[in-house]
């Protein structure tokens, strides 16, 4: 089911609902965040070296996407226990980053054209099965908190989409394999710059509108 459903629509009359205390600050959900952060960053370094390795784009554009995210949780963990406005201002900057990450994947697509190189497909099997076995991982664990605020929206929808991304890598090594060329590989870094691209439209969009609604009411705020 996709996490764009219920966008924004929480019971602030449900008991034990507070200002004050965001339910973001939960120390299990805390606790999920460096567990992720953690596999992000190793994933990182193995896609990194993979990626390079192989010359396959799909593999650098998610390593780069590994990057991010351990950016991401990182950030999610400093303003965990802020107040909206905060978490509202990381999430626009975590929006900027998954729009910087796509076209930054677009430029590697159209320099893999130009090279028209095959990457090497084992190696992008392998490591996309990693990748998928560590995202869906991730993803099981935020599962629970996806209809969160935008902070939250974009931990879930950044781990949902790696997870998409891991199985077309692995798609893509096949696709090699079976054409000896390029372009499977060229084809799904490009469909992942795509996602990466639309995904930080959504957390920016739904930033901005709880800045707009934080700034609105800046009673409710007050202690």
């Amino acid at each position: 089911m996709s996490a764009h459903c219920h966008q924004g629509h929480h019971d602030h009359s449900a008991p034990g609902h507070s200002h004050d205390a965001p339910v973001s600050a939960d120390p299990r959900y805390r606790r999920i965040l460096w567990i992720a952060l953690v596999v992000n960053a190793a994933m990182f370094v193995v896609e990194l070296g993979a990626g390079t390795h192989s010359g396959s784009a799909s593999l650098l554009a998610d390593a780069i996407d590994f990057l991010g995210d351990a950016a991401n949780y990182g950030l999610s963990l400093w303003v965990l226990a802020m107040a909206l406005t905060w978490r509202a201002r990381a999430a626009l900057l975590k929006g900027a980053s998954m729009l910087a990450f796509g076209v930054f994947v677009i430029g590697r697509v159209a320099w893999g054209v130009w090279q028209g190189v095959p990457p090497e497909p084992f190696t992008m099997g392998g490591v996309g099965l990693l990748a998928l076995a560590a995202n869906l991982g991730v993803a099981a664990l935020l599962y629970a908190w996806r209809e969160g605020d935008a902070n939250m929206r974009g931990v879930w929808l950044c781990t949902r989409n790696d997870a998409l991304g891991n199985l077309a890598v692995m798609a893509a090594a096949l696709g090699v394999l079976g054409t000896g060329t390029a372009w499977p590989d060229l084809a799904v870094a490009a469909v992942m710059a795509g996602l990466a691209i639309s995904g930080g439209w959504s957390v920016i969009r739904h930033a901005r509108q709880e800045l707009a609604s934080t700034a609105a009411a800046p009673a409710a705020h007050g202690h």
